[in-house]
């Protein structure tokens, strides 16, 4: 494209043209001034000053003519599509999200001339808008930040754009509803653009939903946790009274109801405050749930499913022993020497055939066992309860093994110490304590062996970290233990950190000390009663005493769930959305060895599918488990790698999640976003009234040729000023 123009002298700057033109006026000013006193001539003078004047102005600005060729280079338009799920709701004419995109395609047909490229903003910096819908910046996002959006032009090094365009339904995270517009127009005043809405959505749905699940302060086992619920009815739907429930999603069992309240909506929302429980410690899902009145399109938002992660203020222990042994003395010191350890502690001194030598019971310093007290008011309230050679039946246990049964499988902890009132000896074979236990319990005429032994460690209690501080201070040594119990196999998913080097089960070497989890529960069998000589034998004494602690430190962690003592870290990579691609990643401990195995059960089922995944481990980074995608619920992912004692993560998913929470549009946002920055809001079908910059012309050739020569136009001023002298002495002005 070739254009011819005028301009001026290139070696005179823009204040220099604008000191000969402010001289230029002021000469012509004074000379109408002095044409007043004239005596003839005056036409004459005039035309001759003004002419001399505008010569002279010529020979100091020497114009010339221009000649470019070139081409026009189209507006850098930049469209930011809204990447929230919430555009995944439903609007008119599909998805809001498919009215998105085929806003974006008639904006190509109306920004044709113009350069443009389309992102997608949510959380971060905006990403180049992908059509695979696998790809990794195709991800959607909860939050739609289009101030971070704006921003992140301002900090990078590209080319500015000289007109953006934001495609939403107006509910954004920042600038939020109420918010404040100036930082978004300090963001774009400082691009010198305006800002252009697309309005994808106008009306709200018909819709019930939970729009908000908020905690009063961190959950605290045992400690009562308020919640509010705020609800919200939008779309002209008649809501009125809205039943509201809370449950815990738990491991093999039906949800168990924690709260339940009624919610009074006036005016589209109402907020209902509900006080929940929380008995273990550790990740806990919980599940909100509204009952919607009939109407409601979207019934996916009357469910929120939360994980909350309960911390534990103290370990809240419940230790019960049938009689005064040295190992229930170390084990009730060490306990009571925790300050973390809240211990009860019952061991019975006496039995019903001991005489006390008195008449008068009263006489006694003793107080009954209170066995039912203890295992139905109570139970719920420990963190873990241990066993430790002490008799069902003698001791009125036996009535409330069920009850321990599911107190453990609802997320309790269970250690059962041995002793010759333990495990089969203890009349525990064949009971409901019995299949929670992670070893079988053969009925044999001898439930106890007295002969000295010293067990062996076995691959998996080598590599456990809940037997890595023992193993640091004694290596593969331990002391002799003054007789075991007769214990069976190890039940499924169980394993063995010690067995016995002699006895047999099932023509296998007999287990010792076993990991097992049961429901939402871990359980302990240790088929031993002598570990006080940790402490107090020749080897104990190495370690100056520490091995007992470094024993029951770790078995109570791991029972606890404790960190230090899992196998592995286990994490999401991103939040749980139903629909979407989940991936774990699991974090070995340095020096695990094997394959990376995973177990993933959905919470709050009686008889759930298990679904397993196996991966390789190549080295002691972090591996990721592919999931796949899940269906709305709370999930627990079992975690083993190689022979370690399994990690557990439990997590809910959502359909939608917090961006489905408010199905509301704000199109009122995105029309005043528009009007802070001087921009323009239209509707998705009228995409053809934005405006469109103009194009910028980059010249390849430009040649520039004098009008006239400059001695030209110094002699033409000259002569034009001579002139001028001429009239004026002939009409009598000096």
């Amino acid at each position: 494209m070739s254009t011819r123009s005028w301009a001026l002298s290139d070696d005179l700057s823009t204040p220099w043209l604008a000191v000969v033109a402010v001289a230029v006026l002021l000469s012509i000013a004074l000379l109408l001034l002095e044409l007043r006193s004239r005596e003839r001539w005056g036409a004459a003078i005039a035309a001759t000053g003004i002419l001399g004047a505008l010569l002279l102005a010529l020979a100091v600005t020497r114009p010339v003519r221009v000649a470019m060729r070139g081409s026009m280079v189209g507006p850098r338009v930049v469209v930011l599509v809204d990447q929230s799920r919430r555009l995944l709701l439903p609007g008119s004419g599909g998805t809001r999200r498919q009215v998105a995109l085929k806003a974006v395609e008639s904006m190509k047909q109306h920004f044709e001339g113009a350069r443009l490229g389309v992102l997608g903003f949510g959380e971060g910096e905006p990403t180049v808008l992908s059509d695979d819908p696998k790809a990794p910046s195709a991800r959607l996002t909860t939050d739609s930040d289009l101030s971070g959006a704006i921003s992140s032009f301002l900090e990078s090094g590209a080319e500015r754009p000289q007109a953006v365009v934001v495609v939403s339904d107006g509910r954004l995270t920042r600038p939020g509803a109420g918010g404040d517009l100036r930082a978004v127009q300090r963001a774009v005043g400082a691009l010198g653009v305006p800002l252009n809405t697309v309005r994808v959505s106008e009306q709200s749905p018909e819709d019930a939903s939970i729009r908000a699940v908020r905690a009063a302060g961190a959950a605290v086992a045992h400690q009562p946790l308020s919640l509010t619920i705020e609800v919200g009815c939008a779309g002209g739907l008649e809501c009125g009274r809205i039943p509201v429930r809370v449950r815990e999603l738990r491991h093999g069992s039906e949800p168990a109801l924690l709260a339940s309240g009624v919610a009074e909506v006036k005016d589209g929302s109402a907020t209902v405050e509900l006080s929940i429980t929380l008995e273990r410690a550790g990740s806990r899902v919980v599940e909100v749930e509204i009952d919607a009145p009939n109407g409601d399109t979207i019934p996916e938002n009357d469910r929120r499913i939360l994980t909350f992660s309960v911390a534990r203020e103290r370990l809240r222990l419940l230790h019960v022993a049938g009689r005064p042994t040295y190992d229930v003395r170390a084990l009730r010191m060490w306990l009571k020497s925790d300050e973390s350890v809240d211990l009860v502690a019952f061991f019975i001194l006496r039995t019903n055939s001991d005489d006390p030598g008195t008449d008068d019971d009263s006489e006694l310093a003793l107080i009954p066992f209170p066995v039912d007290e203890l295992f139905t008011e109570h139970l719920p309230s420990f963190d873990a309860v241990v066993l430790q050679d002490i008799d069902a039946i003698t001791y009125k246990l036996a009535q409330h093994l069920p009850a321990l049964a599911r107190y453990v499988e609802s997320g309790g902890g269970l250690i059962m110490v041995g002793g010759p009132s333990s495990f089969a000896g203890g009349n525990y074979a064949g009971t409901a304590l019995d299949r929670v236990l992670p070893v079988e319990m053969p009925d044999s005429e001898r439930p106890f062996d007295t002969a000295e032994f010293v067990p062996s460690y076995t691959d998996a209690g080598r590599v456990a970290p809940v037997l890595g501080p023992l193993r640091d201070l004694f290596g593969d040594e331990l002391p002799s233990f003054p007789g075991s119990n007769t214990l069976g196999k190890p039940r499924p998913g169980a394993l063995t950190l010690w067995q016995h080097p002699t006895r047999r089960a099932d023509g296998q070497p007999m287990p010792l000390l076993a990991l097992g989890e049961a429901g939402d529960g871990r359980t302990i069998a240790l088929g031993v009663d002598g570990t006080f000589r940790l402490t107090w034998s020749e080897l104990g004494a190495k370690a100056a005493g520490r091995g007992y602690g470094a024993l029951w430190d770790g078995l109570l962690g791991w029972l606890m769930r404790d960190p230090r003592y899992e196998a592995a870290r286990v994490e999401l990579t991103h939040e749980c959305i139903s629909g979407e691609p989940t991936t774990l990643r699991v974090t070995p401990l340095p020096g695990t060895e094997g394959k990376v195995k995973v177990v993933l059960e959905k919470l709050g089922e009686t008889d759930p599918k298990p679904v397993e995944k196996t991966v390789d481990k190549s080295s002691d980074g972090p591996v990721q488990v592919p999931l796949g995608d899940l269906a709305p619920g709370g999930y627990s992912a079992k975690v083993t790698v190689g022979a370690s004692p399994p990690a557990r993560h439990d997590f809910a998913c959502e359909k939608g999640g917090e961006a489905w929470a408010d199905s509301r549009p704000d199109p009122e946002r995105l029309k005043q976003i528009a009007e802070a920055t001087g921009g323009k809001s239209v509707t998705a079908d009228d995409v053809a009234g934005l405006p469109l910059p103009e194009s910028t012309r980059i010249a390849a050739e430009r040649h520039v040729t004098p009008v006239l020569p400059p001695w030209v136009w110094t002699l033409l001023a000259a002569l034009a000023l001579g002139a001028h002298w001429f009239t004026r002495r002939r009409g009598g002005l000096a």
